[in-house]
Formats: structure tokens, sequence, C-alpha cells
């Protein structure tokens, strides 16, 4: 069967870090690329999960963000946007989403449960978890406010070479520039998902299906609609 992790689970949690090991490698992968020893030993799934964004200008108040005050604009567009996104963004932001585990789970096809206010359960596909940035980049995910997460459930193992790269400015501690979390399967088909380059994880039916046919076949499909900035367009060398 699957996995059901709660969403309070540390990674100190025994349990789950040995069944995640041994059938959910690239998981297990995805979650030693992110930040340090002693914040992983801390964070939890549903704080992973819900991570805001690491753009600049967000945590910047004396600069505009459609994320942090909508309607101000987004400073990002004419400044610094090293980090930011290549493909999936709009006009009113380019930030990306900045979690590892996020890659993997989206790789995995998880779902996420949650309880609403009135105390009624919800199962969300973590494909429709979080919300393209349209002209409302500050309604990140799909939770109805007051939702709150209680577990992730992860299908049945599926098997293949599990595979996570992350590219980044330094060893430890540093957000993905780019990172690629992908399985493949011995017949030489496979699922691919990107981290860094999106408001979200980044995966696309239509790249899954090009495994077969090779890298580029892949890439041609994940940035078929790529709006690099002059200052990012390294993300797709």
């Amino acid at each position: 069967g699957g996995l059901r992790i709660g969403a309070l689970v540390r990674n100190t949690d025994l349990a789950a870090d040995l069944r995640v090991r041994r059938d959910y490698a690239v998981l297990s992968r995805a979650l030693l690329a992110g930040a340090s020893g002693q914040l992983r030993n801390r964070a939890t799934t549903a704080g992973n999960l819900l991570q805001r964004t690491r753009c600049p200008y967000f945590y910047d108040t004396h600069q505009p963000c459609n994320k942090r005050q909508p309607g101000s604009g987004c400073a990002a567009m004419q400044g610094f946007s090293r980090q930011l996104a290549v493909v999936g963004a709009s006009d009113a932001c380019i930030a990306t989403h900045p979690s590892d585990m996020a890659v993997a789970m989206r790789l995995l096809d998880a779902v996420v449960e949650t309880v609403t206010p009135q105390g009624q359960e919800r199962l969300i596909p973590i494909a429709e978890f979080y919300r393209p940035p349209g002209d409302t980049p500050h309604l990140e995910t799909t939770l109805a406010p007051g939702e709150f997460i209680t577990a992730v459930t992860l299908p049945p193992p599926v098997g293949g070479t599990q595979i996570y790269r992350k590219v980044r400015d330094r060893a430890s501690y540093a957000f993905a520039l780019v990172s690629v979390a992908a399985i493949v399967q011995p017949d030489g088909t496979g699922r691919v998902a990107l981290g860094g380059v999106a408001h979200q994880p980044w995966r696309r039916e239509a790249a899954d299906a090009q495994v077969p046919h090779g890298a580029q076949a892949v890439y041609d499909a994940l940035f078929a609609d790529a709006q690099p900035t002059p200052e990012n367009a390294f993300k797709l060398v």
C-alpha cells in the first residue's frame, strides 16, 4: 500500500524515515537536499508544503510586491531575478516555490489531506494544491481560509530508478536554482518534475510522455512556454 505521513511529522520520525528511504527514494533524496540538518529536524510536512516565496522583493517592504500587498506591482520584473521563475509565471509575479520536498511529492502524485473550518475532510491532489499566480499571486494554494493540513498520502511505490538533483549556489542551506526529480522505469517510461523554475513544482504530462524519447524531448515539453528574464535565462541552458 501507500504511505500516510502526518502533517506534523518531522524528519526525526524513524519509522516514516525508514519507509521513505526504502520505497520513495526520490522523496528521501529531496528531503536531504533541503536547508540544513538542524532545520530539517525541526521542519514539518505541512510547513514544508506551505513555505512562502523566497523572492527578495517579498521580504523588502520598501519594494512593491503583489504577493505581500496585492495590486502594488512586482519589483522583480525589472529587478534582481536570477533565482526567479522562467515558466508558469504571470505579469503579476515571477516568484518560485522554494520546497524540495514538494517537488518529490508532485512527482509521486501525493494527495494532501485537510480539514475545513466546518470539520469536513478534503483530499486535494498535489497537482491541484498550488494556484497559478495569475492576477492573484497572494493566493498561493487552494486551501480555504481556516482550512488546515492533517496529512499527506503517497500512492503505492512505483519502483524504478529514482533521482533528485539540485543545482544551487552553495552545497547546503541554499534554495534551488533548478532541481530535477525523476523516476525512470526499466521499459524507458518515466516522469519528471522540476523545482526552482516556477511558482509550484513544475510537471507536465506532455513531458512525462516524452521520457522514452530522451532528455531533449522532455526539456522541450517542460519549457515550451518559458519566458525567462535576462538574469535567469541560464536556467534554460
